[in-house]
């Protein structure tokens, strides 16, 4: 039994708004759409489902309590790219466990992490 991928879906307030972000700052095309509903969008290897909110009454706003983690073939260009475009959520920096990354909020709060593996010493 084969994993084929993984696809997150993120309710989103403003479909429109959602897509604009996603296509003029992180290059992704809108693959599929289906009016304000739902969307597809994607950059090289990386698919991302946006849909219109469920349980608005329950949850007044998106919620998500973890990340989304990109892996990147040059950090450095995409940071920046970005740092001074998007809500910054911690900038680039070095960590213990080999990776070089940054975090950003999307326009609806949903963290977007980018990280490059460091080269072996």
């Amino acid at each position: 039994m084969a994993f084929n991928a993984l696809v997150p879906t993120l309710e989103v307030e403003n479909m429109d708004e959602t897509i604009t972000f996603y296509q003029s700052l992180l290059d992704f095309e809108c693959i599929s759409r289906d009016n304000d509903k739902w969307a597809f969008v994607q950059k090289d290897d990386v698919g991302i489902m946006l849909s219109s909110r469920f349980h608005e009454d329950k949850h007044p706003k998106p919620v998500f309590t973890g990340g989304l983690y990109i892996y990147v073939d040059d950090i450095d260009v995409i940071w920046q790219i970005l740092k001074d475009k998007v809500d910054i959520c911690y900038p680039i920096e070095i960590f213990e466990y080999g990776m070089r990354e940054f975090a950003i909020y999307d326009c609806n709060g949903y963290r977007i992490q980018f990280g490059q593996e460091l080269e072996p010493n």
